[in-house]
């Protein structure tokens, strides 16, 4: 059971204003101007936890981007004296990524999510359209920089959304990118929601093919409970499938159909196929046992 706290929560207070944002268009900036106080936050904090005692994960959100949030540091430290067997975990943008002070704050978390739609500036101003605070330039070194220094999990995300970051330009620079950095999975997807702009989704079979391409790399593919269009693979087929990519249970669920997966619990059975467990998220893998 996951636990919220939204540093942000009377308005939007974000550093980007990304096309796809499901909240309405509001002036981006480097900081908070409505700021909550820690003890109010604790205090909350502490209420919800007597009330439910099965929390496993404690998120930092917003309405916008946490990173922003000026008592961020002060904020983890005491949430963790009270936190217990829970784990913390972030969500951010990552446009802050690259300062020093905002790395030493988030290695204090245990699970640390990250966004990376871009890696061009191009790609940047016109899809996440950031606030002249941020130096597109130094973000994805400072992915690289934080992965040296964060020892614990390290996810990044990107949502894709048709004609600005599906090119084949932009999805290799992310692909040399997600290599640079090493996080511990990857969970790619798209609009879900209505979004505050004029864009459209990828289709699925476009996330398919990106997350081909990804070979190699510890991609997951954001399903959001959609059944997509079941498929029929032989044994071979299923083999080929997964020395190429590990799929998640979600992808076989919503990929293959049921004769499929019964051929796939018997590669599995047999020790072709393992099931591994990479940070939550359970995956399907080749073994090559020769």
């Amino acid at each position: 059971m996951s636990l919220g706290i939204d540093l942000s929560p009377n308005a939007k207070q974000c550093n980007f204003d990304c096309l796809y944002c499901e909240l309405s268009y509001a002036k981006t900036m480097a900081k908070q101007i409505d700021v909550i106080s820690v003890q109010d936050i604790v205090n909350e904090l502490k209420n919800s936890l007597e009330n439910h005692t099965n929390i496993d994960v404690i998120t930092f959100t917003a309405n916008g981007e946490p990173s922003i949030y000026p008592h961020l540091s002060e904020l983890i430290d005491e949430v963790d004296k009270i936190k217990g067997k829970s784990k913390t975990l972030i969500l951010s943008n990552g446009a802050n990524i690259y300062k020093s002070e905002i790395q030493k704050t988030l290695c204090k978390i245990d699970i640390v999510k990250l966004s990376l739609d871009c890696v061009s500036t191009k790609c940047f101003k016109k899809l996440d359209r950031v606030d002249e605070s941020v130096d597109v330039n130094k973000i994805v070194g400072g992915m690289v920089e934080f992965r040296k220094i964060h020892t614990k999990q390290l996810i990044l995300e990107t949502l894709f959304v048709k004609t600005l970051n599906d090119n084949e330009e932009e999805i290799q620079q992310l692909k040399i990118a997600y290599n640079q950095i090493k996080p511990d999975r990857i969970d790619i997807g798209t609009i879900d929601r209505p979004p505050a702009y004029a864009v459209q989704p990828v289709d699925h079979s476009t996330l398919i093919d990106i997350a081909n391409t990804l070979e190699g790399l510890p991609v997951t593919i954001a399903h959001k409970n959609k059944v997509f269009n079941q498929q029929s693979f032989t044994e071979n087929e299923i083999i080929i499938l997964l020395s190429r990519r590990p799929l998640t249970m979600d992808d076989i669920a919503n990929t293959f159909d049921e004769e499929s997966k019964e051929v796939l619990n018997t590669l599995v059975k047999s020790g072709k196929i393992a099931i591994i467990n990479n940070n939550g998220v359970k995956f399907y893998k080749f073994q090559n046992l020769s």
